[in-house]
């Protein structure tokens, strides 16, 4: 499991949630305020019917609650058969923790989807929804998966208040690992068209961005969908989510579905309490146990899951997680002095100046200086447009190495590159060389540690335990290595990538 800061934690639809308790949070600072806030909420919850005979258990003021928060394509007045569901996930919340518990349950995991005539069907877990909606999912999970789990609310979120939502917070500056292409006239997948390299997304591409999966399996994916969401959260922040609350909610009450309680004042009180007391705690993700990700039964990809890793899961995902004890030593004043230097590490790296090189001659003139680390990860190479050897890459031109302008928030089109290196395609795994002018985009605020490493001073920023990215400043520029969407490459080896940046050609 990981612990991870609440400001850089969260999960796809997780920020859709979070509008509504941002403002649920806020509106307890004074009774009279807070009664009319919770009316106005209920309000716009209530545009859309609530989730009939919902399965759920009324939770008691105080108690923790276990919400189910599900990602879905359907619409009001739609059938539910029609529709579809690629966000499954639950989320703890006790006033006891100093945590708030997350986990995903990937959409393709194989179940046996009860039936009216008592009856089984075989399928994946999201087959659940639009066979007999949220309520079928809970029936599902509780049978097959978590028997002992018990969900206090429902919230189902349709991708139109995805889309919205991301418009309405300027877009989002987020890491593109690699070339996403796909025509949906030549195959039965989404059109996609987003070229790799660090950038602006907005609405309807965002929204394929991070539903993307026919050449990713499920970890991956939802690997992305956090990834995007950290940005998307660090970048608009809570006082714009408290200042926009009422253009937030309507889209989120114009998109979502509840359980019949969050429709009440009481219940939305009740919650609200609740995320008060947890306001200020990490997020703990909970891996799901996912002990195969390849099976093919009747011809269709599954996931699959080992019955005792399940309940072990399940056991952590409900356990609190304590506060640390307070101490009344004095904490010392942060230091500003320079990092002791370090020798960079070379471990499961292997050198590959050459590639970088023609890497750098197929940019051409980039509008600023070029810049490839002398190591690369050991079985890892550079995409190359000219050598077709990455997937999800067509059409090729410009994507393999690809320099390109940026433009900033101020609205200044600055020069970027991004070089991706396949770790292993079939998994999804690339990481990324990116440069660009912009000295101070939002990826690169708030470094969780610096280090001096290989006469470079190097900043680092972690996810829990594990290096996501690492970059290096220059007077001209800013470099930095991103890890793989799900963290492949283990510290060192991140750290002496970055190290071993040196220009080229």
């Amino acid at each position: 499991m990981s612990l991870i800061p609440s400001s850089r934690g969260g999960a796809l639809w997780r920020f859709a949630l979070a509008a509504v308790i941002v403002v649920g949070f806020s509106a307890t600072t004074t009774a009279v305020a807070g009664l009319l806030e919770f009316k106005q909420i209920a309000k716009y919850i209530s545009r859309t019917p609530p989730i009939k005979q919902a399965r759920v258990i009324v939770p008691s003021p105080g108690n923790p609650q276990t919400i189910l928060i599900l990602g879905s394509d359907h619409r009001a007045g739609e059938p539910q058969s029609a529709a579809n569901t690629d966000t499954i996930m639950l989320v703890r919340l006790d006033a006891s923790s100093s945590t708030i518990n997350v986990m995903s349950v990937p959409r393709d995991l194989m179940v046996e989807i009860p039936e009216p005539d008592d009856g089984v069907e075989t399928a994946k877990i999201n087959a659940a929804y639009s066979l007999g909606g949220p309520n079928l999912v809970v029936k599902t999970l509780q049978q097959n998966v978590f028997p002992e789990l018990e969900v206090n609310h429902i919230v189902d979120i349709n991708f139109g208040g995805f889309v919205d939502l991301v418009n309405a917070i300027g877009c989002v500056y987020t890491q593109i690992d690699h070339r996403y292409y796909n025509d949906t006239a030549l195959t039965d997948y989404s059109s996609i068209d987003i070229e790799p390299g660090y950038q602006k997304l907005c609405g309807p591409a965002a929204l394929t961005y991070v539903r993307f999966r026919h050449t990713d399996n499920d970890l991956v994916r939802e690997a992305r969908q956090q990834d995007f969401i950290r940005e998307a959260k660090d970048q608009y922040g809570q006082a714009n989510l408290i200042n926009n609350r009422d253009k937030l909610l309507k889209i989120f009450g114009a998109h979502t579905r509840t359980d019949p309680n969050l429709h009440t004042i009481d219940g939305l009180i009740n919650l609200f309490n609740l995320v008060a007391f947890s306001d200020g705690h990490a997020i703990k993700q909970i891996p799901f146990p996912t002990a195969d990700i390849s099976d093919v039964v009747g011809g269709a990809d599954y996931v699959t899951a080992d019955t005792g890793a399940e309940q072990t899961a399940f056991e952590r995902f409900m356990a609190p997680t304590a506060a640390a004890a307070t101490t009344t030593a004095t904490t010392p004043a942060a230091t500003t002095t320079t990092p002791k230097p370090a020798r960079a590490p070379t471990a499961g790296l292997t050198p590959d100046l050459k590639a970088g090189k023609l890497q750098a001659a197929a940019l051409g003139n980039a509008g600023m200086p070029v810049y490839a680390p002398r190591l690369l990860a050991a079985g890892s190479e550079y995409c190359s447009g000219s050598l077709g050897n990455c997937p999800a890459q067509i059409p090729t031109v410009g994507a393999y190495p690809r320099k390109y302008l940026i433009r900033t928030p101020q609205h200044h089109s600055t020069p970027a590159y991004q070089m991706t290196v396949e770790l292993n395609a079939t998994l999804g795994q690339y990481y990324d060389i990116q440069g660009m002018t912009w000295q101070h985009a939002p990826i690169l605020a708030s470094p969780t540690e610096v280090r001096v490493v290989g006469g470079k001073r190097l900043d680092l920023y972690l996810e829990g335990a594990k290096l996501d990215l690492v970059a290096w400043h220059t007077r001209a520029g800013v470099y930095w290595i991103a890890n793989t969407l799900t963290d492949n490459l283990d510290k060192q080896q991140m750290i002496g990538l970055a190290a071993s940046f040196v220009r080229v050609p």
